[in-house]
C-alpha cells in the first residue's frame, strides 16, 4: 500500500525550505545543498535541481529594487561614489543571501510539484 501525501503547497514548503511532499523535512542539509532524502518520508531529493533560476530571479528583483532607490538617492542627496559603494554593496550582498535559498527552495517543490507521478517517487 503506497503512503498518502497530501497536496500540499509548493510555495509555502519551497519558501520555508521544507521537504515538497510531505513539508515536514529540512530541504536543505547546509546552505544551498539539497538533502539526498528527507528525514520525514524517504522521497529521493538527488535529482532536484534549480539550476540559475534562483540566481537569475534575485538579479531582476535587485534591478527592480536598488536601482530606482540608488538614483533617488543620487538625485537628492549627491553623495560620492564611495558612499554609493559602501552603501548598496552590502544592501545587495545582504538581500541576495536573505532571498537565495528561499527561492532554491521554491523553485525545487515547484519541480517536484510540476513532474509526472512516474517520475516523483
Amino acid at each position: 500500500m503506497d503512503d498518502y501525501y497530501p497536496n500540499i503547497s509548493p510555495i509555502r514548503t519551497g519558501l520555508a525550505c521544507k521537504c515538497p511532499r510531505c513539508g515536514g523535512g529540512k530541504l536543505f542539509s547546509g546552505y544551498l545543498t539539497v538533502r539526498e532524502k528527507c528525514d520525514v518520508c524517504g522521497l529521493d531529493m538527488r535529482g532536484h535541481d534549480a539550476g540559475d533560476g534562483p540566481a537569475v530571479f534575485i538579479i531582476f528583483i535587485l534591478g527592480f529594487l536598488v536601482v530606482p532607490v540608488a538614483l533617488w538617492v543620487e538625485m537628492r542627496y549627491m553623495p560620492p561614489l564611495w558612499l554609493h559603494a559602501l552603501l548598496w554593496g552590502p544592501v545587495i550582498v545582504g538581500v541576495t543571501l536573505a532571498l537565495l535559498r528561499p527561492l532554491k527552495g521554491l523553485m525545487v517543490a515547484l519541480q517536484y510539484r510540476h513532474r509526472s507521478t512516474s517520475q516523483q517517487d
